[in-house]
């Protein structure tokens, strides 16, 4: 029994020890450069020394002679697929790799990465992931370049599903007037979609372009020379009515950082001299690529200054009644990422971000992503998807109100085309149709211009507010310019009650109710009459007693129950009576023909009575309020449409 076990013991002896020889056979059964010998060694380090002194040709030779006489020397295999690496020659340093793993699989687990790399290079998504994985699992002291792995495989699998399904994309060059022989880049464009402003940059100083758009084709652009100086300026925004300009101005010794932000405001045709920002906006640190919101008063903008989550992240700093921003906020890591994330765009429908970044999962390089904003939460950011971003750096975006159109640069050469050149490619601007589920919500615009009812005087410095009726919160802000002129943004979807007051008039309203299912309304171009608040003195002017419509007055259908959202409107009327101690006024109301003549009369009554019991209520007396209702009598539109009877169907006021 025991001389057995000493048999049955030899032999598994001798079976590990096999076991143990063949695990360690890679170390044994091809040469290294340690184990080199003779010519093979010489010519190896010959080869080496022509590669440290870039005599890459040289090199290149004598690696292939090494392996010609050595076919298995896996050090010059290696050294090989590196210098074909670096010449973007992908396929051969793929054979080259490929051997390094099949003479040996553990002999550098790098060589899994820059196979996965080579495969990434060359699309082969599917196998860059296959590599990228194996050199996870592998042991790597290398925690940079396991960093870089994992995103690349993150890449490389969205990359795999992006190529089976691209998205519509078919750039266009803007006119030749606009694309030049000099790198032009970062384009906006106003609301109405006439005015683009870009950076060109001309031998090395960068500036501040405007072109017009004259029927249908873009004008000669000029640059603002109120805004350039021999520092450079770009990376320019300007504001949906056109009148604001919010730009990047870098190495001015003024500033407080290497790269600031400025403003400058429009005055007839007269740009501003441009003003700092000032902190808290900008710091020491570099600040550029801002984007406002439609009515001015958010602001987005990349920067690297403290606080960051990575080189540079989006924040967002909002401005008071005072004119004031707040302390910038990082915009958090649901946009922002340890790497870099910029040039956002915050779309006028007050929900939608556009931005590039290097982080998130992507195509490769700078990828273009959107992100919705539900309250103060963002939502996850979704790519654009293939072919508008490729594994190339794509910049910064520009969507039109309505949605359709992006506005974005673009190298202008051929992929396959500038990799034959030594020379960097260059920016110009494009244009494509964006596709239907990366739209923005649609949005329209309100131009008006606001005149004194009685002189016809155009008013300046007239607050324009926005509510939403929906939500009953302040959409946006803004005033008249001073020709009297504003200019104020309106996503689909919504009800909006649209105020505009200047002290000793009395207010305008408006009412503008965009359901989602209607298609993208025209612009609305509006003159309005303010009527000044009437005095003691008597005038005989028409114009200053023509009654006062309240827009945003709505009852329950057949009766006088008000509405909430009427609530808005009637305490604007009581701070109107408030602050004009002395007016007295007379609530009117109004029906259209749908009924009998006498319900009708009835119904308007008390609809008016209702408005002044509230006005009561809230503390205005009574001795300075009237009512009286018209029924269907005093029609302003036909009733034979429904638009027509809804206009018929109103409330009023008239000075008494």
């Amino acid at each position: 029994m025991k001389k057995a076990y000493r048999i049955i013991h030899k032999y598994l002896f001798c079976f590990s020890l096999l076991f143990v020889l063949n695990i360690s056979s890679y170390g044994q059964n091809y040469v290294t450069k340690k184990t080199a010998t003779g010519k093979t060694k010489k010519v190896y380090y010959r080869a080496n020394q022509y590669k440290k002194n870039r005599l890459i040709d040289k090199a290149i030779q004598d690696y292939k002679t090494v392996i010609k006489i050595a076919p298995d020397f896996i050090d010059a295999h290696y050294e090989l697929a590196g210098i074909y690496f670096n010449q973007k020659k992908f396929a051969p340093a793929k054979a080259e790799l490929a051997k390094v793993i099949e003479i040996d699989p553990t002999y550098k687990s790098s060589t899994y990465y820059y196979l996965g790399l080579a495969n990434w290079e060359t699309n082969d998504f599917e196998n860059a992931i296959t590599y990228f994985n194996s050199f996870l699992k592998a042991e790597s002291r290398s925690e940079k370049l396991k960093t870089k792995a994992k995103q690349y495989l993150q890449n490389s699998q969205f990359a795999a599903k992006a190529l089976k399904n691209p998205v519509p994309f078919n750039p266009q060059p803007l006119d030749k007037t606009v694309n030049t022989g000099f790198p032009e880049y970062l384009p906006s464009v106003t609301a109405e979609g006439n005015t683009l402003v870009f950076t060109r940059r001309i031998r090395g100083d960068e500036d501040v372009f405007i072109s017009k758009k004259i029927d249908g084709q873009w004008g000669t652009p000029e640059p603002i020379v109120d805004i350039n100086t021999p520092e450079n300026e770009g990376s320019q925004y300007i504001s949906a009515d056109g009148n604001l300009i919010v730009f990047v101005r870098c190495s001015d010794r003024t500033g407080y950082g290497g790269c600031d932000l400025y403003f400058s405001e429009k005055k007839g045709a007269i740009w501003s001299k441009p003003e700092n920002m000032g902190q808290p906006i900008n710091t020491r640190g570099w600040e550029s690529q801002p984007s406002l919101s439609a009515d001015g008063n958010i602001l987005y903008y990349a920067s690297n200054r403290k606080g960051t989550l990575g080189g540079r992240d989006i924040w967002r700093s909002i401005r008071n009644v005072q004119g004031e921003w707040s302390n910038p906020t990082n915009l958090g890591p649901t946009i922002n990422t340890p790497a870099n994330d910029e040039s956002p765009f915050f779309h006028p429908d007050g929900k939608t971000l556009y931005f590039m970044s290097s982080g998130h999962e992507g195509m490769g390089g700078y990828d273009l992503f959107l992100a919705r904003r539900a309250g103060e939460k963002w939502g996850t950011p979704q790519n654009l998807g293939y072919p508008i971003n490729t594994k190339g750096n794509e910049g910064a975006l520009f969507i039109t109100l309505d949605g359709t159109t992006a506005y974005f640069t673009k190298d202008n050469l051929p992929e396959e085309e500038a990799e034959k050149l030594t020379s960097r490619r260059q920016p110009d601007l494009f244009t494509f149709e964006m596709p239907e589920a990366l739209r923005p919500t649609p949005v329209t615009y309100v131009k008006a211009t606001v005149k004194d009812a009685v002189t016809t005087q155009k008013l300046a410095n007239a607050k324009i507010e926005v509510i939403n009726l929906i939500t009953d919160e302040i959409f946006a802000t803004s005033q008249t310019d001073d020709k009297g002129n504003f200019l104020t943004c309106l996503p689909m979807g919504g009800n909006y009650a649209l105020n505009v007051n200047k002290e000793k008039y009395l207010f305008h309203s408006e009412n503008f109710e965009l359901s989602e299912s209607s298609s993208l309304q025209t612009p609305y171009l509006l003159k309005i009459k303010l009527q000044p608040v009437p005095t003691d003195v008597v005038t005989e002017n028409p114009i200053a007693s023509q009654p006062i419509i309240l827009k945003n007055v709505f009852f329950e259908s057949g009766s006088a129950e008000l509405k909430s959202g009427s609530l808005t409107e009637l305490n604007r009327l009581k701070t109107l009576l408030e602050t004009n101690t002395t007016l007295k006024i007379q609530i009117n109301g109004h029906t259209d023909n749908v009924g009998s003549t006498t319900e009708n009369l009835s119904l308007s009554e008390i609809r008016a009575k209702a408005v002044a019991d509230y006005l009561i209520e809230q503390g205005i007396s009574a001795e300075r309020l009237s009512y009286k209702g018209f029924g269907e009598n005093e029609p302003i539109d036909t009733n034979d449409t429904e638009a027509g009877r809804k206009n018929n169907r109103r409330t009023e006021f008239v000075t008494r």
